[in-house]
């Protein structure tokens, strides 16, 4: 029989419930009313017209609901991954919704449609955001088979069970190596606790979905079974990267232009600064920023000088007092907009590493040459995880968020990024 009690299972029921409940109001209401906003503008003219904005209102409201039940169902493990379905979801409910108005010949607004389609991913990635940081951080292990999570996720309470019994608690989830053998009384629970509704998780995908990382054991494969990034979304992100620099750039111009001023102001040298870097597919490229270090020279140096040259130690005192500024605000990157028109770069992949870097770390580290199969980025997983890194050992902790992103490269993981990247910003977090 199953080792639990009713009233832990009505309190587990109770809290989801409660959960679900704020999830679905929030996204409800801003499904049917921000929508409303696209009237207002001259792309929502078609919804001037009661019916057209009744209808479509309608559309969005069933569409955001249809999408956050589907989340709902199919998010499996907590943390990072949980993000992967949000997109897909809101994407195939709104496009269905937009196929039916249209064949329907229904009076309906497509920028009011847009609108709502926007706006409920965007509520809905932040009450993942928020409520992945604030739920409970308390999880039960079974101490037999690899339980190396325990040590990785450090900002879990792990908590052991010594008896093949489910804990009365109302947030339980259970983790274990579901591929090693464990003893009968052992599987009889775990399968016992699923039937009942308890969250049952495997040591090697909850590991890889809380600490955001991919353990270098042999090069993995990604969702797709293979070691090439989604070549579908590889196009996509590139005709972003194009479209979002050219807006930029004209609103850019004179603030770089003031910027590269106070540059040239703080100490004598040039106005950027070009490091020869290992780039997409191992094509090294001459990366751009703003100076923010006193010039030196070195040509004449060996490889070991030229490599430390290139790590930014802790307080550095290379750096000039606006130098400091432009690397906390991480306004020191923005010339790589260049880069990433001439197509060196990405907005978002992982950081280049100096050529001298790079070289040392292919020759300490395994397989370190696979991240240089996606375009390198402007800000990245490792970036927004871990800050900047010049020790070994940090470099092959930072590989391992690099190789998180290659495996799931895709568009909610690079919506995750440009959302920390703004907490970041206004932070300084990692800034050297």
């Amino acid at each position: 029989m199953l080792i639990t009690s009713d009233h832990g299972a009505s309190s587990r029921a109770s809290h989801r419930l409660g959960r679900a409940l704020r999830s679905l109001f929030a996204v409800a209401l801003t499904s049917y009313c921000v929508p409303l906003i696209a009237p207002l503008t001259t792309f929502g003219t078609l919804a001037q017209n009661l019916p057209g904005t009744i209808n479509t209102q309608i559309a969005s409201l069933i569409s955001a609901l249809t999408a956050l039940f589907l989340y709902r169902r199919v998010t499996v493990y907590p943390g990072t991954r949980a993000f992967s379905f949000i997109l897909p979801a809101f994407s195939t409910t709104f496009g269905l919704a937009a196929v039916l108005l249209l064949f329907s010949r229904a009076n309906y607004s497509g920028a009011m449609l847009l609108v709502g389609y926007l706006a409920s991913v965007s509520v809905t990635f932040l009450l993942g955001y928020f409520g992945q940081r604030a739920a409970p951080k308390r999880m039960y292990f079974v101490p037999t088979g690899n339980i190396g999570i325990v040590t990785d996720a450090a900002d879990i309470e792990w908590v052991r069970l010594d008896v093949p019994v489910v804990p009365e608690d109302p947030n339980v989830s259970i983790v274990a190596d579901l591929r090693t053998t464990h003893s009968p009384e052992w599987e009889r629970m775990l399968a016992q606790a699923a039937i009942a509704g308890i969250p049952v998780y495997h040591t090697k995908q909850l590991r890889e979905s809380l600490t955001g990382r991919v353990q270098i054991e042999h090069l993995s494969e990604n969702s797709f079974g293979s070691l090439l990034p989604a070549l579908g979304y590889r196009g996509i992100k590139r005709t972003i990267d194009i479209l979002v620099s050219i807006i930029l750039l004209p609103l850019l111009i004179v603030p770089l232009l003031v910027v590269a001023l106070l540059v040239r102001m703080s100490s004598p040298g040039p106005v950027l600064f070009r490091q020869r870097r290992m780039g997409y597919r191992g094509i090294p490229f001459d990366v751009l920023k703003f100076r923010t270090m006193v010039q030196h020279d070195h040509g004449d140096d060996d490889d070991e000088t030229v490599r430390q040259a290139a790590i930014t130690q802790d307080s550095d005192d290379r750096i000039t007092r606006i130098g400091r500024f432009l690397r906390r605000s991480r306004i020191d990157e923005l010339p790589q907009i260049i880069n990433i028109l001439r197509g060196e770069m990405s907005w978002i992949g992982p950081r280049p590493e100096a050529v001298p870097l790079s070289a040392w770390y292919e020759s300490e580290l395994p397989f370190y040459a696979y991240r240089h199969i996606v375009r390198p980025g402007i800000t990245g997983w490792a970036q927004v995880n871990q800050g900047h890194v010049a020790g070994l050992d940090d470099v092959l902790v930072k590989l391992h968020y690099d190789f998180y992103y290659i495996k799931f490269f895709s568009s909610w993981l690079d919506l995750l990024i440009a959302l920390r990247t703004v907490g970041i910003i206004l932070t300084g977090f990692g800034a050297k």
